[in-house]
């Protein structure tokens, strides 16, 4: 599982930021996190995400090769993997895994993202996944937006409070079990047992600690079976559902066709090519722990992503800044995992719904119009 937080002077992911514009500090926190630790789309998210505000995100030239850290021209993501107060043998001795709260300092964790997004550059530790050692920290300075990313960005109420805006990457039981019988298995040769022990002996602590935390997001991307293909267990072909939490400062939830109704659309004809099982998208008011939701759901893949074109133009409150920039950031991305349905196209939205909201907070922090503190 993954979670980040960015703030900005508006910043994302990684210690504070500040960021100057009309002569005024700005300051923001963007929280995204993830249910699974790896495999659950994560790092693509990242890119897609940096790719909006422009610029490649790379590790910190001359730092630690190892480091977890990207940097960007506007961005700085970190990984919350950092604040592990317990090493991998530590971790074993203790018989506590990395999910399990008492492995991770929480308070060191709460006082650097607040630093950072107070615009105070901080010397974050650095968890060494190839050793799984505790390696010397890093220096990281606050940038325009701030992301963090990991297991645990909203399980600290401190830390909550901070953000400025949160996601969840929630991959069903179903699709991560598929995913990592196609890995593990054809790439690393792992077997299926060993697989299924790996995973249930992760799900107690999954369940009690990273899965509660998705109550708290403001947009959450769920990743489910498709239901085009009758029993399908492959997890080849996704069912991806953005669901979008009402009411949220400086953010309006994208709609299709008509805001507030439901809707049930199979757009595949003449417009669009669509081979077996099809694509049908959905949307609609919901309730989701709770709270008033917008949903809008994928079900199938595209063929053609040129196309898109097409299905974008029902779409409404995307916050983009030409006709057509959806599609032309997908066709920019079309390598990357999950360009051709629901998560890539939902990252994506979900990332120019980011950008919108940090021009407008930078906007309303200058005290000037929008329109002025376009990125």
């Amino acid at each position: 599982m993954a979670i980040c937080s960015a703030h900005t002077t508006t910043s994302l992911r990684s210690p504070c930021t500040t960021v100057s514009n009309a002569g005024l500090r700005q300051k923001q926190v963007i929280f995204v996190t993830s249910n699974r630790r790896s495999g659950c789309g994560k790092s693509t998210f990242m890119r897609r995400l940096t790719s909006v505000f422009g610029g490649a995100a790379e590790p910190p030239k001359g730092g630690n090769p190892d480091s977890n850290t990207l940097i960007s021209d506007t961005t700085t993501v970190i990984c919350l993997d950092d604040y592990h107060s317990l090493d991998r043998n530590g971790r074993k001795e203790k018989g506590v895994t990395a999910l399990d709260p008492r492995a991770n300092n929480f308070d060191l964790m709460y006082e650097q993202v607040k630093a950072i997004k107070e615009g105070q550059a901080v010397e974050k530790p650095i968890y060494n996944h190839v050793t799984g050692l505790l390696d010397p920290p890093e220096l990281i300075a606050p940038p325009k937006i701030f992301v963090i990313e990991g297991l645990h960005p909203m399980f600290d109420e401190r830390v909550r409070d901070l953000l400025d805006f949160s996601i969840y990457l929630d991959i069903s039981d179903e699709v991560k079990f598929a995913w990592k019988i196609q890995r593990d298995m054809a790439e690393r040769g792992h077997s299926l047992e060993s697989i299924k022990a790996s995973i249930e002996a992760r799900k107690p602590d999954f369940d009690a600690f990273i899965d509660p935390q998705k109550q708290y997001a403001d947009a959450v991307i769920e990743v489910l079976p498709t239901q085009l293909i009758p029993d399908d267990n492959e997890g080849k072909v996704l069912r991806v559902k953005l669901i979008m939490k009402e009411g949220v400062k400086n953010f309006n939830p994208v709609y299709l066709f008509d805001e507030g109704s439901t809707i049930s659309w199979v757009p595949c004809g003449r417009k669009l090519t669509c081979s077996y099982p099809g694509i049908k998208f959905s949307y609609g008011p919901d309730t989701y722990f709770g709270n008033e939701v917008s949903v809008l759901e994928m079900d199938g893949q595209f063929d053609r992503l040129d196309e898109l074109i097409y299905v974008e133009s029902h779409l409404s409150n995307l916050s983009t800044k030409f006709y057509g920039e959806v599609t032309q950031q997908m066709l920019k991305h079309a390598d990357f995992p999950g360009s051709n349905n629901g998560t890539g196209l939902f990252q994506t939205i979900i990332g120019l719904k980011i950008r919108d909201l940090y021009e407008q907070i930078v906007a309303e922090r200058a005290g000037v119009p929008a329109e002025a503190a376009k990125v």
